[in-house]
């Protein structure tokens, strides 16, 4: 790695850590103390210690196989350290931080088995070869899990706690919804690649014919919800935790979601009249009747 380049992730670790400061500030305005620091800004900075103490084993083994569980691990950790610090949550605090454990929960089960059942990660061939750079995906991890949490996190440690309203149902619907779907469209896809007869097939059926990826859909609608549970607890700085649902759409329809995956597929599909018509027919997030 050149000096330049070696540079430049610096300065990318320098922007992640201070974008991060700079939500923990705001979403730590008119939050619950704890040693005279808000719990949200306690809840960010553990966030990242745990990303890089786990840092530590990962590159001594040189290994990816549980950064995706050290992930979805932290936000149950936090959520229930929060628990223990609000000593007696109020009822939407209470259920956001049970909406947050059971995706994570959720979540990380399903990546642990697909990884385990892989053996590796191609994301982090190269990646892991350089400590700085693993380093860095470590720390990104580490904002991801700061920002998308920060709605639920925000409103739990929130001196303002509203009562349950039409609002919550609304949003506790979403969330159901959007878990239900991302559930359902993971399993059709696990259940197609286990089958010999599919081996090199990209999946076109179940969710998949109406949507190209229905899981990030599912993804995204879960946040939405979560942050409509948790707006009528967050006054002034606090409306900084609606940037976890606009993360998340950002994060899978601009970055690492949807452009890496129709990346591969092209490689991979790209000359196969079959897929192109696929992708001619179906919707690339929403999900949508194919047309007839």
């Amino acid at each position: 790695m050149t000096l330049a380049s070696q540079a430049s992730k610096v300065a990318v670790l320098a922007a992640v850590v201070c974008l991060a400061a700079g939500v923990a500030w705001a979403g730590g305005h008119s939050g619950i103390l704890a040693a005279g620091v808000p719990l949200f800004a306690w809840a960010v900075a553990a966030a990242f210690l745990v990303q890089w103490i786990a840092y530590v084993p990962a590159q001594i083994l040189r290994t990816e196989r549980f950064f995706d569980a050290v992930g979805s691990a932290t936000y149950i950790l936090i959520t229930v350290a929060l628990f223990v610090a609000l000593g007696e949550p109020g009822p939407r605090a209470l259920m956001l931080g049970i909406a947050v454990i059971v995706w994570a929960a959720r979540l990380g089960a399903f990546l642990f088995l697909r990884i385990r059942a892989s053996g590796s990660d191609s994301r982090f061939d190269e990646i892991k070869g350089s400590p700085l750079r693993f380093f860095t995906v470590w720390t990104m991890q580490g904002l991801w899990v700061s920002l998308t949490a920060s709605a639920a996190w925000i409103a739990m440690t929130s001196t303002t706690q509203a009562p349950l309203s039409v609002s919550f149902f609304v949003g506790a619907a979403l969330w159901a919804g959007g878990l239900a779907l991302e559930v359902v469209a993971d399993a059709q896809k696990s259940r197609f690649r286990a089958d010999p007869a599919n081996r090199g097939a990209f999946i076109s059926t179940g969710l998949w014919s109406w949507s190209q990826h229905p899981n990030y859909f599912g993804e995204i609608v879960v946040w939405v919800g979560i942050a409509v549970m948790a707006l009528p607890n967050l006054a002034g700085w606090q409306v900084v935790g609606l940037v976890s649902p606009v993360f998340v759409v950002l994060l899978l329809t601009r970055v690492s979601g949807i452009p890496l995956l129709r990346q591969k597929a092209e490689q991979r599909w790209g000359g196969d009249a079959r897929y192109r018509e696929y992708r001619r027919r179906t919707s690339i997030l929403v999900p949508l009747p194919p047309p007839s």
